[in-house]
């Protein structure tokens, strides 16, 4: 048990974690060395919501001519 890879992570204090790493990690359970710890498998954390895409991007452009051209039709009649 003594010669287990220790966790080394920071504690509150600032000195080392002493616990002993969790199997096949480099932390004790305690630091994310658990069992199901860190972000889930796949890339689901990645989606979009798709106000950025050139759809949208193009939809708020068509919009914003469309109420440029209104107000400026509201100058020419005043």
């Amino acid at each position: 048990m003594r010669a287990s890879p220790r966790c080394g992570a920071t504690t509150r204090h600032g000195a080392p974690c002493c616990a002993p790493a969790a199997r096949g990690k480099m932390r004790c359970r305690m630091h994310g060395g658990g069992r199901r710890c860190g972000a889930p498998k796949g890339n689901g954390n990645a989606r979009k919501h798709g106000l950025f895409s050139r759809e949208a991007a193009a939809e708020r452009g068509q919009v914003r001519r469309l109420l440029d051209e209104a107000q400026e039709l509201l100058r020419q009649l005043e």
